[in-house]
């Protein structure tokens, strides 16, 4: 019985290799199809409507968009301040 536990622990040790190295392969595979998208001032763009900004009343049919806004200021990589029409 001693034996078939320190194989079972072995076993164990081998799967979590093995499920680490198919992660990272699957992660690999899935990153080169993403591609970055980096915005310019004046550019103009839709931004995702949160449950908090749609109005509650459209339901589930409500759009998933919000705008368009334009670009204005660029805080930093990925964030960017917006106005209005």
């Amino acid at each position: 019985m001693e034996n078939s536990l320190d194989a079972t622990e072995e076993l164990r040790e081998i799967t979590l290799i093995r499920m680490a190295a198919h992660q990272q392969i699957v992660e690999r595979s899935f990153n080169k199809n993403v591609k970055a998208k980096t915005f310019q001032l004046g550019d103009w763009v839709l931004r995702k409507a949160f449950q908090n900004t749609k109005n509650p009343a459209d339901g589930k049919l409500a759009p998933p968009w919000e705008g368009p806004y334009e670009i204005t200021q660029i805080v930093r990589n990925d964030a960017y301040r917006l106005t209005d029409q």
